[in-house]
C-alpha cells in the first residue's frame, strides 16, 4: 500500500489441540522454518520464534493489510497441514483461539530473549501458568474456562 507507514509488533501464541505435546525436537526446528516462510509468503517479519511441544510463540513486525486474526488463521491452516503431511498423517490440530500482544519497539529485546528461553522458563512453569501471566500483566480479562480449549 503506498503512503502507508506502520509499526505493529505481535507476540502470538497458539497451542496445540487439547495441549498435548505433539511438536517433537526432531523436527520443531523445521516447523519453526515453515512458520517463518509462511509469514514472510504474507509480507510479515518474524524476529522471534519459539515454543514448547505444546504451544509456539511469535514476535512478528506485521504488515497492516492483514488482521492478526487473519494471519494466525492462515498459519495455523498451513502449519497443521504440513505437520500432518510431514510427521503425523492426520493427527495434529491446533487448539482455537490465539493470544495477541502488542509492544512498542522498545520492548522488542525484551520479548525476543522471553521467547527464546521459552525451554528454560518453561522447568518451573507451566503453559497454563505462562499464559494467564501474560494476560494478567496486559491486562486482558479472560474466562478461565475458555483459555485455549478445542481446534480449529
Amino acid at each position: 500500500m503506498a503512503n502507508t507507514y506502520s509499526q505493529i509488533y505481535m507476540h502470538i501464541v497458539f497451542a496445540v489441540h487439547d495441549r498435548e505435546c505433539l511438536i517433537k525436537d526432531e523436527w520443531q526446528e523445521d516447523l519453526f522454518r515453515y512458520i517463518t516462510g509462511a509469514c514472510k509468503n504474507r509480507n510479515h517479519y518474524v524476529y522471534a520464534i519459539n515454543g514448547m511441544p505444546d504451544h509456539v510463540h511469535l514476535l512478528i513486525g506485521m504488515n497492516p493489510s492483514e488482521s492478526v486474526s487473519q494471519l494466525v488463521q492462515s498459519i495455523k491452516s498451513q502449519s497443521s497441514k504440513w505437520v500432518n503431511d510431514h510427521y503425523l498423517h492426520g493427527n495434529f490440530h491446533w487448539q482455537s483461539g490465539f493470544g495477541a500482544f502488542s509492544y512498542s519497539r522498545s520492548l522488542l529485546p525484551h520479548v525476543v530473549k522471553y521467547i527464546a528461553n521459552q525451554q528454560e522458563h518453561h522447568k518451573r512453569l507451566p503453559f497454563h501458568d505462562e499464559l494467564v501471566s501474560i494476560l494478567d500483566k496486559a491486562g486482558v480479562e479472560y474466562n478461565e474456562n475458555y483459555i485455549m480449549k478445542g481446534f480449529v
